[in-house]
């Protein structure tokens, strides 16, 4: 029976798109032990996942170093086959090249790729380029196959039960918040959004515990009524259990999107300094994009985006009209 290791610790959304490999691997390696690496606050994400044997928990912000030495002695006591670090950092270059892994996998970009037994070709770029999936199936596809696979998340009987209630008749979710304030829609115009749509349909405004106050005011001020804050109330496998039976589901550039994608929920994403060329665009069946249509010269103004807009005026946002996400809604009513 072969053992993989996928490490993945950055953001909730990079998980997410990581699971798309363990799809794969699941598909050609069904007896396979398969575990999973990432920072501490993600791990729910992959609670009860059928196909995951272990998540390896790091704890980034107490004891980082001390936490990693643990759990690198960790890895190389269980002998994997593979170790698969779609990391690009120095901290999981050093767990995969010492690994003691048969087969040490990882990206050439990472500084102790050289010491890999495998190391593949990152790509990146703002013009149109692949999805971020597919540079991550790079990877593995010397020992499966280069097919497209999507990520997949997979709440608990538990998590469709929370969010039962909430889950009956025409609603659609919306999610405002991001890390970067460059990333996140205004929240004047997530106001005008809600305001102009059909009060017959149930809005659900959703987040962390952190998104809860952002959340509150844009429901204060809002005419329509017929909006819910649930923003720290739910889990993120509750949030995706909510997102995949919504009419539509809106984002921003972040990880909400992601989560619609794994949940094959239709979902609208809404681009303000970041652009879709970068290979984070949505899955899903159904989706739509929606961004600017003028032409700036300071979009893309960087891969993550800013705390504020570097020129002050914050154009790449405040030139979306409504209408362009109201029409998503429209064609898929």
């Amino acid at each position: 029976m072969q053992k993989f290791l996928i490490i993945q610790t950055a953001f909730i959304g990079d998980v997410v798109l990581a699971t798309a490999l363990v799809e794969k691997l699941h598909t050609h390696f069904p007896g396979a032990t398969i575990d999973f690496m990432l920072r501490k606050g993600n791990e729910a994400l992959l609670a009860a996942h059928p196909f995951i044997h272990e998540v390896i928990i790091w704890d980034k912000k107490k004891d980082k170093n001390k936490n990693l030495l643990a759990i690198l002695k960790q890895i190389r006591k269980t002998k994997y086959d593979k170790v698969i670090n779609l990391q690009r950092y120095f901290s999981t270059g050093l767990l995969t090249a010492f690994s003691g892994a048969a087969e040490k996998i990882g990206f050439d970009k990472n500084p102790l790729s050289f010491l890999f037994t495998k190391k593949v070709k990152h790509e990146f770029a703002t013009t149109p380029t692949r999805h971020e999936v597919e540079r991550n199936n790079d990877l593995i596809a010397s020992f499966t196959d280069n097919q497209f696979t999507k990520p997949a998340l997979y709440p608990a009987a538990t998590d469709y039960a929370a969010v039962e209630k909430y889950a009956t008749g025409s609603y659609v979710t919306m999610t405002p918040s991001s890390v970067w304030f460059t990333k996140k829609y205004p929240v004047e115009k997530w106001i005008d959004l809600i305001n102009r749509f059909d009060p017959a349909v149930k809005i659900y405004l959703l987040g962390g515990k952190d998104n809860l106050e952002e959340c509150n005011y844009i429901a204060s001020r809002c005419d329509n009524k017929n909006t819910m804050v649930l923003a720290g109330k739910l889990s993120f496998l509750q949030s995706a259990a909510l997102m995949k039976n919504a009419l539509m589901n809106y984002t921003n550039d972040s990880a909400p999107l992601h989560f619609a994608s794994a949940m094959n929920a239709p979902v609208t994403a809404i681009y303000c300094s970041t652009v879709p060329a970068f290979g984070y665009t949505p899955l899903s069946d159904v989706s739509f994009i929606v961004e600017t249509t003028e032409k700036l010269a300071c979009r893309p103004c960087g891969l993550h985006g800013y705390k504020e807009c570097p020129l002050k005026h914050f154009n790449c946002a405040h030139t979306i009209k409504t209408e362009q996400i109201l029409e998503t809604i429209v064609v898929h009513p």
